[in-house]
């Protein structure tokens, strides 16, 4: 019986995250994984880190945009191509299911799974469907959502809601290590500051603008992105990473408040480890809006505050981390009540169904 999966998905770290969550359950299953994602994105990073024994084919991958730029007479030939080289990969590796956590690069992959005969599943991590998964959804066997309004946007027959997929090993954090690789002592908070893979500016800006103030109450971890650490700004109480990997679990484990974007993988993620947050979520100049809309699922059953981009200032800022304070027993009592996701194990066994059958059940 052919136990071969092969997952793709990326442009950003939450195209990977769910991806590096279900990756080590099949693994121990002892199913043979591969994965495709472009050529040089950040998945591509993160599964040779995370995953040096898995195979990893780099595509071709066109970004597709909402909005006029000259590229988008390049890209789709970018996409065709990564097209071809996802369906020459497919053929190869002979897998019996595909994955798809979604992203430009993913678009390719799924059609070309459809054209091989091989059973897709794909997951939307977001409260309305993103313009990737859009576009790949007639090509799939199964969508998964996190949200259960999700549905409505997607066929009824193949969408089904599957809750946040938490990777296991954000449980199994150790407080005391996290603030040892910090160099952090216990008589003080901790605030853990993420702007996304990517990293974010204005959020960098408004960490470090206000460091001394924020100083006098929390300790630092700031995951500010790739290139963005300025050791100019070193000093005691404060941390900075690009991103960071084997070490989260513990950093999580350690902390007292969060601030973040709204991402929907690791918005979940936080409130399954009963993290108080507030959320900076991008804008819709910068986006589709789709963070937004999560946040505003979170403040509304309590589990979060927004501050929106465009109102961050100084004092704003400020004074929003100083509402999580007085908030932090409240939005830990609200997350005590929500309700559970589908665990790795049942993702795994209606994945494997697919396999056996050619179709989602």
């Amino acid at each position: 019986m052919n136990k071969k999966i092969l997952f793709t998905g990326g442009g950003s770290a939450g195209h990977v995250t769910v991806n590096v969550a279900l990756i080590p359950y099949f693994l121990e299953q002892e199913w043979d994984v591969t994965y495709i994602g472009s050529k040089d994105g950040i998945e591509k990073e993160i599964i040779t880190n995370e995953f040096s024994q898995i195979p990893y084919h780099g595509i071709s991958s066109g970004k597709l945009r909402r909005y006029f730029s000259w590229k988008n007479f390049t890209d789709p030939l970018r996409v065709m191509k990564g097209f071809m080289e996802a369906y020459s990969t497919i053929k190869k590796e002979k897998p019996s299911v595909i994955f798809s956590k979604g992203g430009f690069v993913s678009v390719p992959v799924v059609m070309a799974a459809k054209m091989a005969g091989v059973p897709v599943a794909i997951h939307e991590s977001d409260f309305t469907p993103g313009l990737a998964n859009k576009l790949a959804a007639p090509f799939a066997t199964k969508i998964y959502t996190t949200f259960p309004e999700t549905l409505k946007a997607l066929p009824e027959e193949k969408a089904v809601c599957a809750g946040a997929v938490i990777r296991k090993e954000l449980f199994e954090g150790d407080a005391k290590q996290g603030r040892r690789l910090a160099d952090f002592h216990s008589a003080k908070p901790i605030l853990l500051v993420m702007g996304g893979s990517l990293g974010a500016k204005k959020i960098n800006e408004a960490i470090r603008t206000n460091l001394s103030e924020l100083l006098k109450t929390f300790q630092i971890i700031h995951i500010c992105g790739k290139d963005n650490v300025d050791p100019s700004f070193n000093q005691e109480g404060y941390r900075q990473y690009e991103y960071v990997t084997s070490e989260l679990p513990h950093f999580l484990a350690a902390t007292n408040y969060v601030v973040s974007r709204a991402g929907s993988n690791s918005i979940f993620e936080l409130l399954a480890l009963k993290k108080p947050m507030l959320l900076i979520p991008l804008s819709k100049n910068a986006s589709r809006g789709d963070q937004i809309i999560n946040a505003d699922s979170f403040v509304k059953q309590g589990y979060a505050l927004k501050l929106e981009e465009e109102e961050l200032t100084n004092d704003s800022f400020l004074l929003a981390i100083r509402q999580l304070q007085e908030k932090r027993q409240e939005m830990m009592e609200n997350m005590d009540k929500s309700s559970g996701a589908m665990t790795i194990e049942e993702m795994f066994l209606q994945l494997t169904s697919m396999r056996k059958t050619g179709k989602s059940k």
